[in-house]
């Protein structure tokens, strides 16, 4: 499809400038909130007036778009700026509909990452946000390679973002996506209750159809809306038969995120994908719509590395390096997808 050649990521870890996995950072009140860096590439007027969501991706982004020509820019997020929009609509209420902030208003909307990014760089090209819940990262990236496919000489920003916000922390609160009991990080996957620990972050990527000095590569992707085990289990047999008769899959990389009303399709999948490494990364970030673009990050590195930290590893099967990671991630057990991505 197409190959990754830089990223920047933005998480609950030390994953920006002195990477270190080894050193698991500890969840607070069942959330994993982003280690924000201090944002020098952004100027102090433009930094006071953003909100969190645009602010992770500025700064996740602005290293490539010093660096990098891109063509477009492409952007998945569920939420957005969702804090923004609700200081906005208090304001209607409070105000009776008179003087707003504008800046609540500029920032509330989803599109205002993507379109950020696009006037820091001065990109007049093609600019696009997806909203699709748990498959936004995965919208953005079948829309990425279908205009590479369309024109193979271009790069593209690429990315997946999403904060935490009070509103939306209470939705899924009481929609019973987060635990009501306090579970720490190191213990998520030991916990037998619904629910998981809330996370958030930015991860950027710059994509093209040029292999050379490529951190990976992006070989397919596939995603299904089921409640269904069964379904899950021939899609997945589906993508293995097509995608990896050649070069069988080395490493499940797995969105086991601890809630265990959803861990039937995490076990079904483990057990279809064969006798291959297994490992886990919503420890590491929290569940959010687009951690996936996390668990796309940590495939990239752990392809360079050819390692992983011991507290990801579920499953040790040998210690070859990774070739081929299959990625399977589950949000609130209706939106599936998988991702291989090879060397």
């Amino acid at each position: 499809m197409f190959y990754i050649h830089h990223t920047k990521c933005i998480s609950p870890q030390l994953t920006w400038d002195n990477i270190n996995l080894e050193e698991l950072q500890l969840s607070s009140n069942n959330t994993l909130l982003a280690k924000e860096p201090t944002y020098e590439s952004i100027p102090p007027a433009m930094y006071r007036r953003m909100g969190k969501a645009v602010r992770l991706a500025s700064g996740a982004a602005l290293p490539l778009l010093h660096a990098v020509n891109f063509n477009g820019i492409i952007i998945g997020t569920a939420n957005g700026g969702l804090e923004d929009c609700i200081k906005l609509l208090n304001q209607i209420m409070q105000y009776q509909e008179g003087r707003l902030t504008p800046t609540n208003f500029v920032q509330s909307t989803t599109n205002a990452i993507a379109s950020q990014l696009a006037f820091f760089s001065s990109n007049k090209g093609h600019n696009s946000t997806h909203v699709h819940r748990g498959l936004a990262f995965e919208n953005a990236l079948l829309e990425a390679a279908m205009l590479l496919d369309e024109n193979p000489e271009h790069t593209y920003l690429l990315g997946g973002v999403d904060e935490i916000s009070a509103y939306q922390y209470n939705i899924e609160i009481l929609a019973g996506s987060y635990k009501q009991d306090i579970v720490s990080n190191t213990d998520l996957y030991a916990s037998k209750t619904g629910g998981s620990i809330a996370g958030e972050g930015c991860v950027i990527f710059s994509v093209n159809k040029n292999k050379e000095n490529s951190l990976g590569k992006l070989k397919a992707i596939s995603t299904l809306h089921s409640e269904s085990v069964e379904d899950v289990k021939q899609h997945l047999r589906d993508f293995i038969d097509k995608n990896t008769k050649a070069n069988p899959i080395d490493l499940l990389l797995s969105g086991e995120n601890g809630d265990v009303r959803f861990s039937h399709f995490y076990e079904a999948c483990e057990e279809l994908s064969g006798n291959v490494n297994v490992a886990r990364f919503k420890h590491l970030c929290g569940e959010y719509p687009t951690a996936s673009s996390f668990a796309l990050w940590l495939a990239c590195r752990a392809l360079q590395e050819n390692s992983l930290p011991p507290h990801v590893i579920k499953k040790q099967i040998n210690n070859q390096p990774y070739k081929n990671i299959l990625i399977y991630n589950n949000y609130q057990g209706k939106q599936h997808s998988f991702m291989l991505i090879e060397k």
